[in-house]
């Protein structure tokens, strides 16, 4: 098949996006994984996030692992949320190995593919913004599971202090690169490898989209933003 030119232009697009990927890797001194991080590091107060995944390599664009999940926090105005505040919620608890994924909806979505996949018996993953002790520690080897596949994932972050809220420049990068990379509705690009946990998620926008993101997978990125990241990456 033809690529059309709406296709190539993404292309051209996507391969603009990773190129200033690799110099932010550059700047940043290489990727990191949450498993080594800590709050004793030195993170900005505020910005975006960018998740790689082991196994799931450039097809299309470039050679070298793919993006799966784009992140920020605080879009809601008058929020004090930090970014390792949010990275440390989706790493989970050092001292059990475990986590709470009822405070992270990146973990929630990873676990209840990591159930679906293996067929695992959690009826009570993902029920209820909170819950007891007891119901807690008997998704305790999940939550491991959940932690031990996040916690290997190499990821860049791009330090953006801004005003909370949800017309913040952090949540303009987030929306945009989320977009470009979505695979929903689109010729697909960097195509998920055939074993990617994603294909077993309860979520069609997930499966659709080849990322651990639902929000902004359907939206239409605007190719200016490119030239906004490239901006605050140098």
């Amino acid at each position: 098949m033809v690529p059309s030119d709406s296709s190539r232009a993404r292309e051209r697009d996507l391969q603009r996006f990773y190129d200033l990927l690799e110099n932010l890797t550059t700047r940043l001194g290489g990727a990191r994984k949450l498993a080594d991080c800590s709050g004793h590091d030195e993170w900005p107060e505020r910005g975006v996030y960018f998740f790689r995944e082991p196994g799931e390599i450039r097809t299309d664009t470039g050679d070298g692992l793919r993006i799966v999940r784009v992140g920020t926090h605080a879009l809601k105005s008058g929020s004090a949320t930090k970014l390792w505040t949010r990275l440390s919620q989706h790493k989970g608890v050092v001292k059990t190995g475990g986590g709470n994924h009822r405070g992270s909806i990146f973990r929630l979505i990873v676990g209840t593919a990591l159930i679906d996949r293996d067929g695992l018996n959690y009826p009570t993953w993902g029920s209820g913004s909170s819950a007891p002790r007891g119901i807690r520690d008997g998704e305790q080897v999940l939550e491991q599971a959940v932690s031990s596949e996040i916690g290997g994932m190499p990821f860049l972050w791009l330090g953006i202090v801004d005003e909370a809220g949800p017309n913040s420049l952090r949540g303009y990068i987030e929306r945009n690169s989320i977009a470009l990379l979505s695979n929903c509705g689109k010729e697909p690009l960097d195509e998920p490898s055939t074993d990617w946990l994603g294909h077993a998620s309860n979520r069609k926008l997930v499966r659709q989209s080849g990322l651990w993101n639902s929000n902004h997978v359907t939206d239409k990125y605007h190719p200016e933003f490119l030239s906004t990241f490239e901006s605050l990456v140098n």
